[in-house]
């Protein structure tokens, strides 16, 4: 795949003026920017720039919405629910999991619930949020369906990401997955590079495995039939029914406590956009003893774990968040490189909203 690369703060220049030109505040365009660079920082393309299109059309189509502002509707010492009203979803997110921190140092735990959002990135950026203020973090969403459960064809559930960290050294704890095999934004990247899938990650209407990447995403936006597999793929010999329970446990922690959509009414939420559910659930250490105590415990066993016999001697053993902090600290030496077709994407956003691809890019708009 073609790609260009640009040193992290060009990116990041351009992601906060594209987002100004959309209309957002300069505080929330610095916190969506954040969130899509830590994606491409952490080598998670998926979720970073590569998403930059996406969130072009829904802005424009008003799915998501610009100058809304999200309103608490029910809350208590622990806990609240969040009206997203329908905008941006990172906004949304750090709103949220900003209370359930704040409510968390205040009283132990929180839990947090949002509906009527949008897609907030990735999940594992509100988890780090908790444990770099020393607390530990677990965050979660429901998506559109994609998901072909257990036993059917047809995707009701979503992606649905399950993300958890907790502080350790000399890295955090950092877990960060989807409940299918992969996201779709994994069938996005391997669409524009004109790729086949592997085998094991998706099916077609007909109910068959499919490595056509455009064929699957088509299957996604027609909702009839097809999608992408649950972790342990399609049958339950292989572990399918833990990745659909495991989606299943973000869509009752999300969509089911907020009142929300669930995954296979994401977009028909009459007037409310998208209508994406989240989970911020905080704890903080000190309600079991002594946190250096509890952060110290970890670490050993995060270095126990690291030091097991290897399969192989050449392939070190890494804990969950090494390879992501090992990827940040490559591209602010190296710089993130995006492939071409996201980059032509970027130039038409420029277009758009007033900036100079020349100046941002390198790049004319013809």
């Amino acid at each position: 795949m073609e790609t260009k690369t640009f040193t992290v703060e060009q990116v990041r220049r351009f992601v906060n003026d594209a987002f100004r030109g959309f209309g957002f505040t300069d505080e929330e365009a610095a916190k969506i920017t954040d969130v899509l660079v830590t994606a491409d920082l952490y080598g998670i393309r998926s979720h970073g720039t590569q998403r930059l299109v996406r969130y072009h059309k829904q802005i424009r189509s008003e799915s998501i919405k610009v100058g809304v502002q999200p309103e608490i509707v029910f809350e208590t010492p622990v806990s609240a629910v969040i009206d997203g009203h329908s905008g941006m979803g990172q906004v949304i997110a750090c709103f949220a999991n900003q209370l359930a921190i704040e409510k968390a140092k205040r009283v132990g735990m929180a839990f947090v619930t949002v509906r009527n959002s949008n897609h907030f990135g990735i999940a594992g950026y509100y988890a780090k949020q908790a444990s770099d203020e020393g607390l530990i973090g677990i965050a979660t969403t429901n998506s559109e369906s994609i998901m072909v459960h257990t036993g059917s064809k047809k995707a009701v559930l979503g992606s649905n990401p399950i993300a958890f960290s907790m502080p350790a050294d000399p890295v955090p704890f950092w877990f960060d997955a989807a409940t299918t095999v992969v996201p779709r934004g994994r069938i996005e990247v391997y669409n524009k590079a004109g790729k086949p899938l592997p085998e094991g990650w998706a099916i077609d209407d007909t109910g068959k495995e499919c490595t056509d990447a455009a064929k699957v995403l088509s299957c996604i936006s027609a909702h009839q039939g097809g999608g992408i597999l649950p972790v342990g793929g399609s049958r339950e010999e292989s572990g399918s029914h833990k990745g659909y329970g495991f989606s299943m446990i973000a869509e009752l922690l999300s969509s089911i406590t907020s009142g929300g959509a669930t995954s296979n009414h994401h977009k028909r939420v009459a007037g409310a956009g998208a209508g994406s559910c989240h989970a911020f659930i905080v704890i903080d250490p000190k309600i079991f003893g002594d946190p250096e105590e509890i952060r110290a415990h970890l670490s050993e066993f995060l270095q126990e774990l690291r030091d097991a016999d290897r399969a192989d001697p050449d392939v070190p053993i890494l804990t969950h968040g090494e390879k992501e902090a090992a990827s940040m600290e490559k591209r602010l030496k190296e710089g993130i490189a995006i492939d071409r077709k996201t980059v032509s994407e970027m130039v038409d956003i420029c277009k758009d909203v007033g900036l100079d691809s020349m100046e941002y890019l390198g790049e004319p708009a013809e």
